[in-house]
């Protein structure tokens, strides 16, 4: 009976450090700069498709990490952040890079965040060179070498 509480116990440990890895990226700066993220890459090309804004609402929806905030927070923080660009394209830009900084201490929410521009990149079937360029901004902003994610 003893092996059957320690393998139970295990599996406790292990959905206990699960969600707490999960709940370690649900706070408002991680959200908002993943939404400025994508922002940026989104608008990269001189406007934001409706296939861009798409895919980042399914990739936080699909995604273990980002699932844990609210769709209407999501959609907030996006009209937020592309109210700016709407305003000022570079004054969006500023902003937006300013918010991404804000998680620079954090490398797995970077590379998460990185990650998630990525696919935001290629949600219209072509990740240009406009798109690549503004994550490999993004990777500066953060101090993450943007090979890692297959840009340079």
């Amino acid at each position: 009976m003893a092996l059957l509480d320690s393998i139970k116990k295990m599996g406790q440990d292990a959905s206990t450090m699960l969600a707490n890895e999960v709940t370690k990226f649900k706070n408002k700066d991680f959200l908002n700069a993943v939404i400025a993220g994508c922002t940026l890459v989104a608008s990269s090309d001189g406007k934001i498709s409706a296939d861009e804004k798409q895919k980042m609402l399914g990739y936080i929806n699909n995604s273990d990490e980002l699932k844990v905030f609210d769709q209407a927070d999501v959609i907030d923080s996006f009209n937020k952040v592309a109210l700016k660009f709407d305003f000022d394209y570079e004054i969006g830009k500023a902003e937006a890079l300013k918010t991404i900084a804000k998680i620079k201490s954090n490398t797995d929410a970077g590379k998460l965040m990185v990650r998630v521009c990525c696919a935001i990149g290629i949600a219209d079937g072509d990740f240009d060179a406009s798109e690549k360029k503004m994550v490999i901004a993004i990777c500066h902003e953060l101090a993450l070498n943007e090979a890692e994610f297959g840009l340079n």
